[in-house]
């Protein structure tokens, strides 16, 4: 009798011990990403055979593409500590007037895994790395800068 009570105490404490070591509250989504900005003097359309053009190069997983002005992109997955992780970029293309287009790039980390609130899939993680954002961007104006300016695929 004594042996069952303390197994069902020992088994209650470890219970508690999970349940409260496994849920966590998602992070607020508005501080996740890092973002960078530029205005490039070229129209809209010229900009986005650019951005497309420079995400191919770059050899980024182009998962969204939207002719009014909208990028969804991913690195390959990579595994840190067994962990899959990758990077998402959303680059967002807004004409300032005839000649300028404003590129806009958010990174964004992301972790595979699940906990006991969520189901399996892509999780974002808290970034200050902007070395995706000004590589883009820099590539982007070189791209528009040379001749033939938006370098069509």
């Amino acid at each position: 009798m004594m042996i069952l009570r303390n197994f069902s105490v020992c088994a209650a404490l470890i219970g508690m011990v999970l349940v409260a070591g496994c849920s966590s509250a998602p992070p607020m989504d508005e501080a996740l990403g890092a973002v960078d900005s530029a205005t490039v003097q070229a129209p809209m359309e010229e900009a986005w055979q650019a951005v497309k053009g420079v995400l191919r190069d770059q050899e980024y997983l182009i998962y969204t593409r939207d002719k009014r002005g909208l990028f969804v992109a991913f690195t390959d997955m990579k595994r840190r500590r067994l962990t899959p992780r990758r990077e998402q970029i959303t680059v967002t293309l807004q004409p300032q007037s005839a000649d300028s287009t404003t590129v806009t790039v958010e990174m964004v980390q992301q972790t595979y895994g699940v906990s006991l609130l969520t189901y399996p899939g892509w999780h974002d993680l808290k970034t200050d790395d902007h070395s995706t954002g000004e590589l883009i961007l820099a590539a982007v104006g070189e791209r528009l800068s040379e001749p033939g300016g938006e370098g069509t695929d």
